[in-house]
Order: C-alpha cells, then structure tokens, then sequence
C-alpha cells in the first residue's frame, strides 16, 4: 500500500502545511507536559503580569492596552468563577415549561463543573499578557488618554461585577473554590 492511499488517493502533504501541522502537535504536547506543573505555569504567568506591569509603568504608555488586557482578564475570571450550567439559566427553562414532576431533591450532589477550566484560564491569562507586552513594542498602540479614568473605571467595572458574582453564588449556593468543603478519602468511610 502506498502512501496516497491512506490519504483518501492524495498526496501526502509536504513542505510549509506538514511543517505547520508539525508544529502544532509540538506546541501542543508541550501544553501536555505542562498540564500537572501548576505552581509553575501561574508562577511564570505572574512574573510575566509583573514584567508588563513595569513596563508600562517606566514607559508611561500604553494604558489603552493595559485597560483592554484588564477587561480581558476580568472576563476570563468571571468564566472562571461561573458554573457550566448555569442554575439560573435552568430555572428560567423550568419555568416556561410549566409545572413539571420533581426529577431531583435540593439536597442533591452536584459538583462544580467551571464554564472555563483552569488551565484554560492559564492559557488565556498568559496569552493575554504576552500579547499585551508584544502590542508595548509599537508606539502606534500608545493612544494619549487621561489613565486615572480608565483606572477608575476599570476598578468600578470590576467591583459592580464582583458584587454581583457573590450574590449570584449565594442565591445559588455554590462555592467555585474547594476551600471549606467536605473532603473525602481513604480514612472517610461512608
């Protein structure tokens, strides 16, 4: 058998889109490796946020970017934060259907199962900022703006949106981080 027959009778691909594809799985058994090493990736994620923040600082520049970055940021967090399902969401379905018979109790188990995982989270907050300090190289991305605005802005923007996170998880009783929650293992029986 030759090699365009595995192929569905094309030639096997060569020059600049194997390479590409090489690439690809490269970069991406890469991520792989890096999967357990979580101290690690959110280490060299804050030394990079720690770089671009100097940056910007000594430069005096770029606030437009860093406003962007810090929205960018604040979206993934609350990704992050939410549920997959979203037990709002299924209480406004619930409801338009009409009465329906009970198909679980209150005091169901339910895990928290995050809308974005963290090394999805990872990913994109490094992306971001490697981004971001890619964009301080060019003086075309320094747009002249007032920064205490922006700064102010921002920080009502985050507090509006935090506050309403938190009454989002109350009313819904979920906790997205395991700290005060049963743990269960080998000393545990049930």
């Amino acid at each position: 058998m030759d090699a365009a027959s595995n192929n569905g009778g094309m030639p096997p691909p060569s020059g600049l889109p194997q390479q590409v594809s090489m690439f690809q799985k490269r970069y991406q058994t890469f991520l792989d490796t890096l999967t357990p090493y979580y101290y690690y990736r959110w280490g060299f994620t804050a030394f990079a946020a720690l770089v671009y923040c100097i940056r910007v600082f000594f430069a005096q520049g770029w606030y437009i970017v860093t406003y962007a970055l810090g929205i960018y940021l604040l979206n993934l967090f609350l990704a992050f934060l939410t549920p997959k399902f979203d037990p709002a969401l299924e209480d406004l379905d619930s409801d338009n259907d009409g009465p329906s018979l009970p198909t679980r109790t209150n005091d169901e188990f339910r895990p928290f199962i995050r809308r974005l995982p963290e090394f999805k989270f990872w990913y994109g907050a490094t992306r971001g900022i490697l981004i971001g300090f890619f964009c301080t190289l060019f003086k075309f991305f320094d747009v002249p703006v007032f920064w205490p605005i922006l700064l102010m802005y921002f920080c009502i923007l985050f507090a509006i949106t935090m506050k309403r996170q938190l009454k989002h998880m109350i009313k819904y009783k979920y906790v997205p981080w395991n700290l005060g929650k049963k743990k269960y293992g080998k000393g545990n029986a049930l």
